[in-house]
């Protein structure tokens, strides 16, 4: 199962945070903190998957993002990180207009058609969805009816 989804720049600034079970506030601070500085800190050649206290990490990095995901033992760290994989490559597909350094930015000023992605695709922890075009119609709905 997925406990967190997050979203961070190089910078270590969380651009999106979704948590899958309860976490007070003030811990998931420190446990972002924690985790960025984890991820952040790992050359290119490294693995992408980092055994953290009670569960694993899977972390990506794209340009000046770093997507990482938190999983419990029993989640197959591949399927995570292809997961990533197609979330980025939804994000692109939805935002084909922006360039590779305001992805940031888009996300920032965005985030709920990020957080309409990231929930098309992942329910209550659980990979759910997986095409991009299944993933994308709520959202092109939406834009159909603000448009008019």
């Amino acid at each position: 199962m997925i406990k967190f989804f997050l979203m961070v720049n190089k910078q270590g600034q969380t651009r999106l945070s979704r948590y899958y079970e309860h976490v007070e506030i003030n811990k998931r601070t420190m446990l972002e903190a924690e985790v960025i500085k984890n991820c952040l800190s790992r050359s290119k050649d490294q693995c992408s998957f980092i055994e953290y206290k009670d569960f694993k990490l899977v972390y990506r990095q794209y340009a000046a993002l770093f997507v990482v995901v938190g999983i419990d033992q029993t989640e197959n760290e591949m399927a995570v990180y292809e997961l990533i994989h197609n979330f980025v490559e939804v994000l692109d597909k939805y935002f084909s207009r922006v360039s590779e350094l305001d992805v940031s930015f888009s996300i920032m000023f965005n985030l709920d058609r990020v957080h309409i992605i990231l929930d098309e695709m992942v329910l209550n922890g659980c990979i759910v969805e997986t095409n991009r075009n299944r993933i994308l119609a709520p959202l092109f709905v939406l834009d159909k009816v603000a448009e008019s």
